[in-house]
């Protein structure tokens, strides 16, 4: 049985270099067959996985020998953390790899809603010159609402203040004295604070149960009327028919979303819409991104097979429980 079982597209240099030292199975499709990959696990020493692989107390009861499962990314949603942890699995992501390339995007999108970029090329291309029909709005002087003050959402108030936008900030856990808010001049409010004063609301949150379905009719309709709202982190903190309903009334004036409730969606009204911007998941998919997420991911992997703490761990970087080889 081999040592890494890897059971989606997870490829480059740093798996090649563990593939060099350990015996590595890479199978890109397993993630999509559960029995298998339980009897796949069953002899792993590590288990690798991007967001499509539910890594649940049930198939980590059947990892005997497993120490560590390996996130090449930040989000935890997908892995039952208390059962690896309780079982003495470390888990190892990459919480900053991916920061630079999220907070990028977002501002893409907040500058193509802002614009209407995707709809002017598209009527342009069409054959059109309607210079009138895409009369857009400054960033400028603008209020930058960010719900989630973590890597992200710092590193994209960072690129909004060069826009000379100001920044408001919502997150419980943060103390007004953070040194990350004093770097960026934000104000720390309340959430419904920020949804009554911000012209573009940006949401960098993880799904945890606090976080579920916290943009929801309430919310929005605590939204500055014609406000932007964009979502680059987890489809579940967006009710999306609630959404739906408020760009339809122009509650909300514009939307971008990177993420979706469900992966990949059914298309519905919110494609249709002029002013809403869908893209697949895809902050983080950058080629530089992807390299430090696959190398961060695999050097922590390595390093725990090596008997060595892993330096992105969530909790214990080392395992309590020992293989049998």
């Amino acid at each position: 049985m081999p040592d890494i079982l890897i059971p989606e597209n997870i490829k480059g240099a740093a798996v090649e270099a563990l593939r060099a030292r350990f015996d590595v199975s890479l199978q890109p499709d397993l993630w999509n067959s559960p029995a298998q990959l339980a009897e796949e696990i069953s002899n792993c020493r590590a288990l690798m996985v991007r967001n499509q692989t539910p890594v649940t107390a049930e198939l980590l009861s059947q990892a005997r020998e497993l120490l560590v499962v390996g996130r090449a990314g930040v989000g935890l949603d997908n892995i039952d953390v208390k059962a690896a942890q309780d079982a003495g699995i470390v888990i190892a992501s990459t919480p900053d790899q991916n920061a630079i390339s999220a907070a990028e995007l977002t501002m893409g999108l907040i500058l193509s809603l802002a614009r209407m970029i995707p709809a002017a090329d598209g009527d342009t291309k069409e054959g059109n010159w309607s210079r009138q029909k895409f009369v857009g709005v400054e960033l400028y002087g603008k209020t930058l609402g960010i719900v989630g003050a973590g890597k992200i959402g710092y590193l994209t108030a960072r690129r909004a203040l060069a826009f000379g936008m100001s920044i408001l900030a919502y997150d419980p856990y943060l103390s007004p004295d953070n040194i990350l808010l004093s770097d960026l001049r934000a104000e720390l409010v309340s959430l419904d604070e920020l949804l009554s004063r911000a012209d573009v609301v940006s949401c960098h949150l993880p799904a945890t149960r606090e976080t579920n379905r916290l943009m929801n009719v309430v919310r929005f309709e605590k939204m500055k009327p014609g406000a932007l709202f964009v979502n680059t982190s987890r489809g579940a903190v967006v009710v999306e028919e609630d959404l739906l309903a408020a760009l339809k009334s122009g509650a909300v004036g514009g939307a971008a979303l990177d993420v979706r409730a469900t992966e990949p969606p059914e298309a519905g009204e919110l494609e249709s819409l002029p002013n809403v911007i869908v893209t697949p998941h895809i902050a983080a998919f950058t080629g530089e991104a992807q390299e430090r997420v696959t190398r961060a991911v695999c050097e922590d992997v390595a390093r725990v097979l090596d008997g060595k703490p892993a330096i992105n761990a969530v909790g214990s970087g080392l395992p309590r429980r020992m293989a049998a080889r």
